[in-house]
């Protein structure tokens, strides 16, 4: 057990909980290297979704730059990489990763809900990229939000540093939707419940594949995408899809992710 983290799991849902409420989940190197650890358990698991959550009155406030205080070129590249490793693990496992966010995302925070999968808010969540009235520019969090929100509105943000509310994130596309608070249990269980259903292999094939071909232009996409999608047309689960459908019965589905 972690003290950065706490790691739960109900029936086929791994909840990662950022435990740090006194250091308002603030990403530093330890827990970074604690969640990239929990992600990596829970994608190796035969778990199906996973749903990043938090404690305390913030989701998470960014990096914690008492890491980054006083260092060298060399010890902030490293810390910046170990973000990135930790970000590109959220997208690496085969599981649907959902973000549950019940309060204010911030800097490094709101890069992580935009690197999830999914994201479900309350009304009372808050999202904001706030180095541009700082001292230090949001260089990294951009990249996730900005493949998120578009260009105008991912800028928009960063010089700005203005937090936008979570109906805003949704309108903008940073999270699905935004949920009266009381409600945000029940949205992200029932969101979890309608992508944990079908294949898991399946599901699995096509995360990966999405990461792959998003950012190709249309024709590598499609080259990509119907190679992809020709092998999974003979796997079993497809079959077993396909022969449900013609017999009009249920697929009785055994692959794991």
């Amino acid at each position: 057990m972690s003290d950065n983290v706490r790691v739960t799991r109900e029936d086929s849902t791994t909840t990662i909980t950022l435990a740090r409420p006194e250091k308002r989940n603030a990403l530093s190197a330890a827990m970074m290297t604690d969640l990239t650890a929990a992600l990596a358990e829970a994608g190796a698991s035969d778990t199906l979704a996973v749903v990043i959550a938090a404690d305390g009155p913030v989701f998470s406030a960014g990096h914690n730059f008492g890491d980054l205080a006083g260092a060298d070129l060399r010890a902030a590249r490293e810390l910046f990489l170990l973000c990135t490793t930790m970000m590109d693990t959220v997208q690496g496992i085969p599981q649907p990763v959902i973000a549950k966010v019940h309060a204010l995302a911030t800097a490094a925070g709101c890069q992580l809900v935009a690197s999830c999968d999914l994201a479900i808010a309350a009304d009372t969540a808050g999202f904001a990229l706030p180095g541009g009235k700082g001292g230090l520019f949001c260089h990294t969090p951009l990249v996730a939000v900005s493949r998120n929100v578009g260009r105008k509105r991912a800028l928009e943000m960063a010089l700005t540093g203005d937090v936008i509310d979570a109906a805003t994130a949704a309108d903008w596309g940073l999270i699905n939707r935004a949920v009266p608070a009381d409600d945000l249990d029940a949205a992200v269980s029932d969101l979890v419940a309608r992508v944990t259903r079908g294949s898991a292999m399946g599901r699995s094939i096509g995360k990966r594949t999405f990461y792959a071909q998003v950012g190709l232009e249309q024709r590598s996409a499609y080259d990509l995408a119907v190679e992809v999608m020709a092998a999974a047309a003979l796997t079993d689960d497809a079959q077993e899809g396909i022969a449900a459908f013609l017999a009009k019965r249920h697929a009785a589905y055994t692959s794991l992710p």
